[in-house]
């Protein structure tokens, strides 16, 4: 009998002492719910500031007297610059902290777009001084959205809040994506330019977050010197190149056809089917809603698998490849929204596999550098899309499709070949 009793007194105990812990933690994340808003917003903006043009460049052609491959480069610069600064930027944080580096960079951003909308505005020829603005805006978005995510990783001691965290980083990011079009279209509707005077506008309001809603927790340890940081670079690489190039790979190839898609829609929408403003951008929600939906799945379904997220990875962009091939028979309005809507759940199941092997393959020391580099590729994806479908709008559409589909399945050849993790034991 004093066993029972001393083996009940022994779970109350361990049920106080978890419950304890749990209240430690919802506290923990309840005083920083704030802070996490602030830092929610940074990614937010930065996906309205690149997204948020693209319904609104057939306007930009008309308005300005360009090409398409020439409106393309409005999206193209600002990730070409982002590209080359993202690792840059996070060594720099490393280094002066977090904060100090995000802040200037949404201000950069700011006046990026600031000069963008004056010249539009003010200027017969503004076609190079928009580009000028928007290329100041990728510096901005260099600094401010990547360093986000180490940012997260030194406010919280607990992995767990550290996911958590992350995957509500991830949803604003996502929501920003589906915002976007709509948002850009709606604003384009009173005034072709509008869109870029609102970029200002949210980098204003996420830095008035920043400045008194975060505060960084101070680093007890000295930063990396310059030669070692390169030299843990360049073993990692040594010893995990394979497969690092591969998902490198994969993850410019999926945003290159998702940007791709996005850049066609938006010039077929309006010139072939007389989509415009408002409903324009809903119908360009659609396929990014069907990506967010299944990132979302997918971030739920995989967690530590690493087999699970390279078939998921490998199926996921061969149903995209596809419905991509399948609009070599049609291009009718629903049936080709369909396909899309296909293309954008397999990218969106996709690219949570793609970081989260990034993540688990990779020291939590070389982590923040890794995911830069990535970042970049991604960027680069970003940045090829749009031109590339400008240059093959020159000829008959089908040879998108074939280009796109062609890529993806490269893609997919590569996932199988290069990416073999082992089994989660």
């Amino acid at each position: 009998m004093e066993h029972i009793e001393r083996l009940s007194q022994n779970q109350k105990a361990a049920k106080k002492k978890q419950s304890t812990a749990d209240q430690k933690k919802q506290s923990e994340i309840s005083k920083q719910k704030w802070a996490i808003v602030s830092l929610s917003s940074i990614p937010l903006v930065m996906t309205l500031g690149n997204s948020m043009l693209i319904p609104v460049l057939p306007s930009m052609e008309k308005e300005l007297s360009i090409t398409s491959f020439q409106t393309s480069m409005i999206i193209t610069v600002y990730s070409i610059v982002a590209i080359f600064l993202i690792p840059v930027a996070g060594y720099i944080s490393d280094h002066i902290g977090r904060k100090k580096v995000i802040i200037p960079s949404l201000l950069i951003a700011a006046v990026g777009g600031l000069i963008s909308w004056w010249a539009a505005w003010k200027l017969t020829d503004a076609y190079w001084l928009i580009l000028v603005g928007r290329a100041l805006q990728g510096v901005g978005a260099a600094g401010a959205m990547p360093i986000v995510l180490p940012l997260v990783g030194d406010m919280f001691k607990s992995e767990d809040d550290v996911s958590s965290c992350l995957g509500l980083i991830e949803t604003s990011n996502t929501f920003g994506k589906v915002l976007s079009p709509i948002l850009g279209a709606f604003l384009a509707g009173f005034i072709w330019f509008l869109p870029f005077f609102s970029i200002p506008v949210f980098c204003v309001i996420s830095v008035i977050l920043m400045i008194f809603l975060v505060k960084c927790p101070k680093s007890n340890q000295e930063p990396i010197p310059f030669k070692q940081f390169f030299t843990n670079v360049k073993k990692t690489f040594t010893e995990k190149g394979r497969w690092l190039y591969a998902i490198f790979f994969i993850g410019g190839i999926l945003m290159l056809v998702l940007f791709g898609i996005l850049f066609y829609l938006s010039e077929i929408f309006e010139k072939e089917y007389g989509i415009k403003d408002l409903k324009k951008g809903v119908f360009l929600a659609l396929p990014l809603g069907a990506l967010c939906l299944a990132s979302f799945i997918s971030g739920k379904i995989i967690k530590k698998n690493k087999v699970l997220m390279k078939w998921i990875t490998l199926i996921s962009i061969i149903a995209a490849a596809l419905s991509i091939a399948a609009l070599w028979f049609s291009i009718k309005l629903w049936y080709m929204l369909a396909m899309f809507l296909i293309t954008g759940v397999g990218i969106g199941l996709s690219l949570p596999c793609l970081d989260a092997l990034i993540t688990e393959g990779i020291e939590k020391e070389e982590r923040g550098t890794i995911s830069s580099i990535y970042s970049s590729m991604r960027f680069i994806g970003v940045a090829a899309g749009p031109p590339l479908i400008a240059v093959l709008l020159e000829y008959a559409s089908h040879w998108i499709f074939i280009v796109l589909s062609s890529l993806s399945l490269l893609a997919a050849i590569i996932t199988m070949i290069a990416v073999k993790p082992k089994a989660t034991s």
